[in-house]
């Protein structure tokens, strides 16, 4: 029995130190959570890591927190992100079409660090149709949806990064998006080619046949004070999407209104006036709010209710030049919105306070035409 004792004293200290070994290890996965390792320096190898903003981006603004698990990425000498707070920020990942070297147009995703962790570079042969609006959106399946301004829509394979769908269409600009029953929703604002006999938004099934099409000038809108407005265009329409009830919320830039139709191509409603100006990329808020960024003036976010009332708004810094190029505002899971500010993307909180800034490095632009060709247009956050 005595020799037993010492034996088992033994035993037990062996497992107590290997026991506190295992206790002090943390786990890396592929899920997001806050965990707190070691300070990493940004490598070009690509894989998931938590990553210190303090030692990946000398100078940023930030926090004694680490941020979740994000994947790795290339860097660009382009690209900067000087704000990073990361207990505020929604983690993920941004898509962005990125048109700062007009010889070199291109979609890129980033990560919260702004390393790049997939791209896409623009074919030669569609580079003369980037401009205006280059809208890129992520797709359920994978896939990536281009809009090529006086061009057409392009569905992009994410992996092998070819074009496995696209609809040819001079007047396609601004805004397409991918429904429920596999149609695609395609802007027709033409910019500078919307005349008061065309639509301004049909419906296109994979076929690549129209099976609906709204026109302004037959529900209300081929008489004073609309029918003599011409800006870049009639209507200038910038952004279409479906509601959960089936209506399409479209915004008619040049009329400073966004209205909603029926399938029957009713005007159920008229939103925005007097609050809406330029207005770009209205969005319905699971609340019923509509939430859009206005271009002009100072340039703003706005959120307004189903009477119209302003209930949020954030007024871009003074300091983002070219601040009138404004034209995206996303609301994020957290409550955050997302916005493309020019040479910038930023994510404010509700009492708007900056809590995550990417911008262009040492690019500046020459006239606001030049920032409104090679500036950000629209950028989608992609939940970790």
């Amino acid at each position: 029995m005595r020799k037993i004792v010492p034996i088992l004293v033994i035993i037990i200290v062996i497992f107590l130190v290997w026991a506190s070994g295992c206790t002090n290890t943390t786990p890396i996965t592929n899920q997001p959570s806050t965990i707190q390792t070691p300070s990493l320096a940004v490598t070009p190898a690509l894989g998931s890591a938590t990553v210190s903003t303090a030692a990946a981006q000398p100078g940023v603004t930030t926090s004694s927190q680490e941020i979740v698990v994000q994947p790795r990425g290339i860097v660009d000498p382009a690209f900067n992100v000087d704000v990073m707070i990361p207990e505020k920020i929604a983690p993920g990942t941004t898509l962005l079409g990125d048109l700062h070297d007009l010889t070199h147009p291109r979609i890129v995703e980033v990560n919260m660090l702004g390393e790049i962790v997939w791209k896409y570079d623009v074919p030669e042969e569609l580079k003369d149709y980037i401009n205006p609006g280059f809208s890129v959106v992520p797709l359920q399946n994978g896939n990536i949806l281009a809009v090529f301004s006086r061009n057409g829509v392009y569905e992009i394979n994410r992996t092998r990064k070819d074009v496995v769908w696209k609809f040819i269409d001079p007047q396609a600009s601004h805004d397409a998006e991918r429904l429920g029953n596999g149609n695609t929703l395609v802007v027709d604002g033409g910019y500078g080619r919307d005349t008061i006999q065309d639509a301004q938004v049909r419906e296109i099934n994979p076929q690549g046949q129209v099976v609906w099409s709204w026109y302004a000038k037959d529900h209300g809108f081929n008489q004073a004070p609309y029918n003599t407005i011409n800006n870049q265009g009639w209507t200038h329409t910038n952004a279409a999407s479906q509601l959960q009830n089936g209506d399409i919320l479209i915004s008619l830039r040049n009329f400073n209104l966004t209205v909603e139709v029926d399938r029957d191509g009713k005007v159920v409603r008229a939103i925005g006036e007097g609050s809406m100006e330029w207005q770009h990329d209205p969005e319905v808020e699971p609340n019923g709010n509509i939430l859009f960024a206005n271009p002009a003036w100072p340039s703003k976010a706005l959120e307004i209710d189903p009477t119209g009332k302003v209930v949020w708004s954030y007024t871009i810094p003074k300091d983002i030049a070219f601040s009138s190029q404004t034209r995206d505002a996303d609301r994020l899971l957290n409550g955050n919105t997302l916005l493309a500010a020019a040479n910038r993307i930023i994510e404010v909180t509700l009492q708007g306070e900056i809590v995550w800034q990417f911008r262009l490095k040492d690019i500046q632009f020459a006239s606001t035409n030049d920032a409104q060709s090679r500036g950000f247009y629209k950028a989608i956050r992609i939940p970790a």
